[in-house]
């Protein structure tokens, strides 16, 4: 079986020829990929409807609007086929306020029936013996970045080619061993889900590894470190780590440092790090206001 054919849409013509295609679909399989790995608040980079034997790959990113799609996602009369759904729907409600009604998640279906391996690509070795080979470098890439390689895009539109083959077996084997009611309410359950933004939690520096060795200064300045981070990666929508990593944390901590050429001499941190951070740094530990002229 071939990759089905798909579309990137980067024109209202095809946008038009996409619109058309779901409208006299009754079922259609819906995918994103986001990036939540770089980000603080997971960006939405692509949306995958496929219909009928065509993925159209929709870009979040570009300058088309594509609102008609929460007609679809909604209309209890059009089956949407998804796996491990949920975060798909939170991100896709908190950006477009879509509504979804009538879904089938396959992750969720195999889980009832039993199964212990749930990843797309063996759910679909086991029920269509077939071999899905699911690059995980490929899916860490960086989605955001326009434009997409054609690489990128056919792992995207593989990830809705086999779904409604998928639903049918998963459908037949719920139906068989009478578990539909279950079913219906776990799929209801994932439809109704909500995007929540991430809340801070003073406990979690506890589990930096090295937090029992430090004193007890030390760890109370390691939770106001822990606190800015956090803040910092929410303001900038940027990953923690990606501002300063756990351990960086943990070794400021324990060098107490009071200036920022005191945070120099530590080399704990690049220049850079310094030159962006040291001044909050400092001031997060309690050392007063670091000046303009420290941070060259």
């Amino acid at each position: 079986m071939k990759i089905n054919h798909w579309v990137w849409i980067d024109t209202q013509a095809k946008m038009d020829e996409a619109k058309r295609d779901i409208a006299n679909a009754s079922i259609i399989c819906v995918d994103t990929e986001y990036d939540s790995f770089r980000y603080f608040r997971e960006v939405l980079c692509l949306i995958q409807i496929d219909a009928g034997g065509r993925t159209y790959l929709f870009d979040p990113l570009g300058k088309l609007d594509f609102p008609f799609l929460g007609t679809f996602f909604k209309d209890p009369a059009v089956l949407k086929i998804m796996h491990a759904g949920d975060n798909d729907i939170r991100l896709l409600k908190r950006d477009y306020g879509f509504e979804f009604k009538n879904i089938f998640d396959t992750h969720q279906a195999a889980s009832i029936l039993g199964c212990n391996h749930l990843s797309l690509s063996t759910l679909i070795s086991q029920y269509l013996g077939m071999e899905l080979t699911k690059d995980k470098k490929m899916q860490r890439s960086k989605w955001e970045t326009r434009p997409l390689t054609e690489e990128q895009m056919h792992y995207a539109a593989e990830d809705t080619a086999h779904l409604t083959a998928l639903y049918r077996r998963l459908e037949s084997e719920i139906q068989i061993r009478g578990l539909k009611r279950k079913a219906a309410r776990a799929f209801d359950k994932i439809a109704a889900v909500t995007w929540n933004e991430k809340t801070f939690n003073p406990q979690g520096c506890k589990g930096i590894k090295g937090y029992d060795s430090l004193s007890a200064q030390q760890r109370h300045h390691l939770l106001n470190l822990y606190r800015w981070r956090f803040e910092k990666a929410k303001k900038t929508n940027m990953a923690r780590f990606r501002i300063l990593p756990d351990q960086a944390l943990l070794d400021a901590a324990r060098a107490e440092a009071s200036s920022l050429e005191m945070l120099r001499e530590t080399n704990i941190l690049s220049p850079e790090k310094i030159r962006l951070y040291g001044r909050e740094i400092i001031e997060a530990m309690g050392g007063g206001r670091a000046s303009e002229h420290d941070l060259r």
